[in-house]
């Protein structure tokens, strides 16, 4: 069965919406800062306060989105999916509005699909005609709180598109068939609370029903299945058993975080279940979101001439602690270090050495069945990021490659991203698998390597 090991990104939280924030009176936030796409669109939130501050009147609502056409082919044979891997035409609308001290935000997408028509409206794994990705409100009850309730899209950690202690949902179906990197984090359905306090700041998010991930099940890219022990898409699609019972399958995270001169200090924890279906029950036939606990920490700060960043996370399997239950994955440590650093003017380069370290592998190996294509004890990926800015920073090379010395597979993302004007732009990518056997982690998706491309109209 399909099992997302992690490959995801960086990140703080959000900055706050215009109209909460005071230079004089709030504490700043202490995160790092997201990378493009991740974020939220703090440059208009700017250019409505400087709005403000000239005394020019605001419209009612703050409404803006985009327009945009995507489509993608896929660049190998895949006998269980279409050739086309993207046909889409979307079109969102996101608002926001103050109103007695109380933020009110909304961020709907309306899609027409050609690859994956006719599908009922699902929410939960982003299949449909429209999704919500935001609907919240923000309040302000101190000067030192501040609590959101509703669907939110919520990031934390150091990683860059590598994560560790981010146990929020990932969209990971848009991630690998070349949408937008935005699309990348799932929206969690949470109260978040916010603490400031002269010794640290805390987060505490309280999510009543499990969000899994948006993970793999067949129906848009092909996958590795266990049972069967060969590659599958449309022809087994995951159906996992649910966990949606309120205040029963729920989950709680919390982090506290605090500068030290100009380090980022975090720590870290999680109680709530794999968010994608890394179990499986052999009585039922279906997979299944077992039990699990994660504890780590981060750092991020100068080093050299550029900026080092380290995480580490105990992912505990709580069904599995002696690891001798092949159905369940077993409980790993995870290790992640990295640096970034301007290599020339508006040319950037950053890489990352992360590490899965499983327990109890003695103990999983002699579960298996004879002839199973069992994981290392220990699996290595490392990545490498580019960036390269030209033509008055309008136009954006990158490139961002993992490759998995320890599986012998690799997956590589190239992009372009050109801006007309303050309203246009277009780009165009790739996303690349390789690797020399099914059952690993990018080789499995081998038969899922497309091209894409983009034009997008914003307002």
């Amino acid at each position: 069965m399909f099992s997302s090991h992690a490959v995801g990104g960086p990140g703080s939280e959000p900055a706050l919406p215009s109209g909460l924030e005071s230079k004089e009176d709030k504490p700043q936030s202490k995160s790092p800062s997201l990378p493009a796409g991740l974020g939220t669109s703090a440059d208009e939130k700017e250019r409505a306060g400087q709005q403000r501050d000239m005394g020019l009147e605001e419209p009612w609502i703050d409404l803006h989105g985009f327009l945009e056409a995507r489509g993608g082919l896929r660049t190998q044979s895949d006998p269980h999916e279409p050739d086309t891997a993207l046909s889409e035409i979307r079109f969102q609308v996101e608002a926001e509005e103050m109103y007695q001290g109380a933020v009110f935000h909304g961020k709907v997408d309306f899609l027409y699909d050609t690859v994956v028509p006719s599908q009922a409206v699902d929410l939960d794994l982003g299949y449909g005609w429209f999704d919500v990705r935001e609907a919240s409100v923000l309040l302000r009850p101190t000067e030192y709180l501040d609590m959101q309730a509703g669907r939110q899209v919520l990031t934390w950690g150091v990683g860059d598109l590598i994560f560790i202690n981010d146990l929020f949902p990932k969209d990971w179906n848009s991630f690998f068939l070349g949408r937008d990197v935005e699309y990348l984090k799932a929206p969690s359905d949470a109260l978040k609370a916010a603490f400031y306090a002269d010794w640290a700041n805390v987060d505490i998010v309280y999510t009543p029903a499990f969000d899994s991930d948006r993970y793999i099940d067949g129906r848009m890219i092909s996958y590795y299945n266990d049972q069967s022990m060969a590659v599958a898409g449309r022809n087994a699609v995951v159906n996992p058993e649910e966990r949606n019972q309120w205040f029963e399958d729920d989950e709680v995270a919390l982090r506290i975080y605090q500068n030290i001169d100009a380090y980022e200090l975090a720590l870290y924890g999680y109680v709530g279940y794999w968010k994608s279906p890394n179990g499986f029950d052999p009585v039922s036939g279906r997979a299944t979101f077992p039990p699990l606990s994660v504890y780590g920490a981060s750092a991020r700060g100068p080093v050299l001439e550029g900026i080092g960043s380290l995480e580490v996370g105990f992912y505990d399997s709580r069904d599995d602690r002696e690891g001798n239950d092949r159905n369940i994955r077993n409980s790993e440590s995870r290790f992640l270090i990295g640096y970034e650093q301007e290599l020339a003017k508006n040319l950037t380069g950053g890489m990352q050495y992360y590490v899965e370290y499983m327990s109890d592998h003695d103990e999983y190996e002699d579960s298996l069945p004879s002839g199973f294509p069992g994981r290392d004890e220990v699996r290595h990926v490392l990545t490498l990021r580019l960036t390269r800015l030209l033509m008055n920073q309008n136009l954006e090379l990158s490139f961002f490659g993992y490759y998995s010395p320890s599986d012998e597979d690799a997956y590589v993302r190239p992009s372009v991203h050109y801006k007309v004007d303050d309203h246009w732009s277009v780009s165009t990518g790739a996303d690349v698998f390789f690797g020399r056997q099914d059952h690993t982690f990018y080789a499995q998706f081998e038969n899922n390597s497309n091209t894409w491309a983009a034009v997008r109209y914003a307002y």
